[in-house]
């Protein structure tokens, strides 16, 4: 389609390099500009946590494109730039640097940022966070070093780093509040089983207890909890959840609750700009607003995003799915569940190879397989049909799941 138009990408993440990739493939031959903030290319966020941390892939292996992809595709690949400023009466974005691009359509994929401790010694030397590559080529530095670490979060990230410190042999204790690994996003029947393989490995897990304080001269050497208590440590990893980076929106006066609102075809309030990836607050059919921070939504919602920017009226309807390796325990979860009526297990939790199924109202809302394979586009086709199901059939590992909703009509 030939086209003197300008589409600008705001954030090269996963997303942005993906949306850029698909206006390309869609035949947009219009100029398209990629701004990111880091120096490095686009790349990957899975890896951070878990092989690229412990040194079992290089740098080339989280590269969402070869280097010369955005070149051979006539993308201006801009890095080391921020986007600080949104004129949509103007149509255009400011950047830190001074200058200013005018866009005709425009994609926010700014991602989201840690949420930082607000605690005495949280500006200690080796208090980590883990977000960007750089994050975690410190982190694999310490790792390398070994010694003893607290973890700080028991969440995805948490739970993540500690598996693999603890794989580099380091002595590693979890703190959290919350009862269990993992509570508020699998419950504490499912977040029980993750303790103890947390457990089972060697961490050291305080949970029901918070931090009160990082204490320590000019870095970090200890970790004092609300308990009273205290855990003697040569670098502590925070791991607390994540907020989206919103402020470009906010700046341009798009509706914002919980990240950038936008429809079922990703376009934000104001129509021409739309956003995707950790900063989307989307409306999904089923699960209605929804905003998820994992990897599967960055790699389809921008490519659904840059389809709708060149008008293809594309709505994104893709059931959230996201994935999980701690140790030899891998996982697969697709669905949303916030809240459930009961889990059904079909397998045995003790041996560590299960499904579990979130029901609400006798209805599918999320589905997690641990060390069982294959079943996955199985799961998400009963939670994107939200049809009643037998309990007993889920339950019972002769009945398959790929024929399960029609047999069960």
């Amino acid at each position: 389609m030939t086209s003197n138009e300008t589409h600008v990408i705001a954030g090269a993440s996963l997303a942005g390099a993906k949306a850029a990739e698909t206006l390309r493939e869609e035949g947009f031959d219009g100029r398209v500009v990629l701004i990111g903030d880091e120096d490095a290319r686009p790349y990957e966020r899975p890896p951070l946590s878990k092989d690229y941390l412990r040194g079992e892939a290089e740098r080339d292996k989280v590269y969402v494109h070869a280097e010369s992809f955005y070149a051979d595709r006539d993308i201006e690949l801009r890095l080391g730039r921020s986007a600080v400023s949104l004129d949509t009466a103007t149509r255009e974005l400011g950047l830190d640097d001074g200058s200013r691009i005018a866009y005709d359509r425009l994609l926010l994929a700014t991602g989201a940022e840690p949420r930082r401790l607000p605690i005495p010694g949280g500006d200690l030397a080796g208090v980590l966070y883990l977000r960007s590559v750089e994050d975690s080529d410190a982190l694999r530095r310490r790792l390398v070093a070994g010694g003893s670490v607290v973890v700080v979060g028991s969440g995805w990230i948490g739970s993540e780093v500690a598996a693999s410190a603890r794989q580099k042999g380091l002595d590693v204790t979890v703190v959290d509040p919350l009862a269990v690994p993992l509570e508020r996003v699998l419950g504490p029947e499912v977040g029980a089983i993750y303790r103890d393989v947390h457990s089972d490995r060697g961490v050291e897990l305080m949970l029901g207890t918070g931090v009160a304080a990082f204490e320590g001269t000019s870095s970090v050497e200890r970790v004092r909890t609300s308990d009273g208590g205290s855990v003697d440590c040569d670098f502590v990893i925070a791991g607390i959840g994540v907020e989206p980076r919103t402020g470009l929106g906010l700046s341009g006066g798009l509706e914002v609750d919980n990240g950038i609102v936008v429809d079922g075809n990703l376009q934000s309030s104001v129509p021409g700009i739309f956003a995707a990836g950790d900063v989307a607050r989307h409306q999904h059919p089923t699960f209605g607003p929804l905003r998820v921070e994992h990897w599967a939504n960055a790699l389809n919602q921008g490519p659904a995003a840059a389809r709708n920017m060149l008008g293809l009226d594309q709505p994104y309807d893709r059931v959230p799915y996201f994935f999980s390796d701690q140790y030899d325990v891998g996982m697969e979860y697709a669905g949303h569940a916030t809240s459930w009526d009961r889990v059904v297990f079909r397998g045995d939790p003790a041996t560590r190879e299960f499904i579990a199924f979130y029901l609400k109202e006798d209805r599918l809302v999320a589905g997690m397989n641990v060390n069982v394979w294959d079943v996955s586009d199985s799961i998400q086709r009963l939670v994107g049909e939200q049809a009643p199901l037998e309990v007993s059939a889920l339950e019972d590992p002769e009945v398959p799941l790929e024929g399960l909703s029609s047999s069960v009509r």
